[in-house]
């Protein structure tokens, strides 16, 4: 028998002291009041000092992401707004849009992350639990879901995916609606759990972030805000000086 404790080993992690600026592109084009509702997600979430968040709205956009026409003109439009940040000194991008909307264009022509909240949000529910469910606001989404899903090879890991059927508002979000919208979430989220067997809810919109706090204190699983979970995802691929791959997302031959 031994009697004498072995020493602990304590190992300190220094974060990078140097200013990290993240462009946080809003993929619909709106006012400064409007675009406050949108940089609240980053009060959800602790950042390194060094994390700077910039949130800039697309110039254009179709007026919601329902048809193939919407994806293509939200990709262009969220491609233009970002083309040009790695020269003006950004240091990564998250879109903010569970559709991840443009980031695989982004991501071919920058080297700088390029980070959505969609296919994280998916895949950090399966470091949570065995399924998952989506909940959102409009069926009318459920198309985007699909497309990740099977770009994603997931459609077994999802449990449901649920609708309040509401017509989501993408710039005033669930301001001053909380009280009628808030418990459709909750009770939807209870039968994902309840009757399709959801280990994790994702919820299916960045819009959707002001009623995680309630969802997340009502729940017996995890509730994941995608919005300030990519945030943290981009911190952690730069301190670790992770970016995209080339063989993945190979550059154009001609700029």
């Amino acid at each position: 028998m031994l009697s004498d404790s072995p020493e602990l080993s304590v190992v300190v992690t220094q974060y990078p002291s140097e200013l990290l600026r993240i462009l946080v592109i809003v993929p619909f084009p709106m006012a400064k009041d409007q675009l406050s509702n949108r940089e609240a997600q980053s009060n959800k979430v602790a950042l390194g000092e060094n994390i700077e968040l910039h949130y800039q709205p697309v110039k254009v956009a179709p007026r919601t992401f329902v048809s193939q026409e919407d994806y293509l003109l939200a990709d262009l439009s969220i491609l233009e707004t970002g083309l040009n940040a790695q020269k003006e000194g950004y240091d990564a991008i998250c879109v903010d849009t569970v559709s991840d909307s443009g980031i695989a264009a982004l991501r071919s022509v920058l080297d700088i992350p390029v980070v959505g909240p969609g296919r994280v949000m998916f895949l950090t529910a399966l470091m949570l639990g065995e399924k998952f469910s989506i909940i959102t606001m409009w069926k009318e989404w459920f198309g985007l879901y699909h497309k990740t899903l099977t770009e994603l090879n997931l459609h077994n890991k999802c449990s449901s995916i649920r609708s309040i059927d509401v017509v989501p508002d993408n710039r005033a979000l669930l301001s001053g609606k909380e009280d009628a919208i808030v418990p459709l979430l909750i009770e939807t989220a209870k039968s994902c759990i309840n009757e399709d067997g959801a280990d994790v809810i994702c919820l299916g919109s960045t819009t959707m972030h002001q009623s995680h706090q309630a969802l997340e204190k009502e729940l017996n699983v995890p509730v994941i805000n995608p919005g300030p979970l990519s945030y943290k995802i981009v911190e952690t691929l730069l301190s670790l000086n992770l970016s995209h791959s080339r063989k993945t997302y190979p550059k154009p031959k001609v700029p």
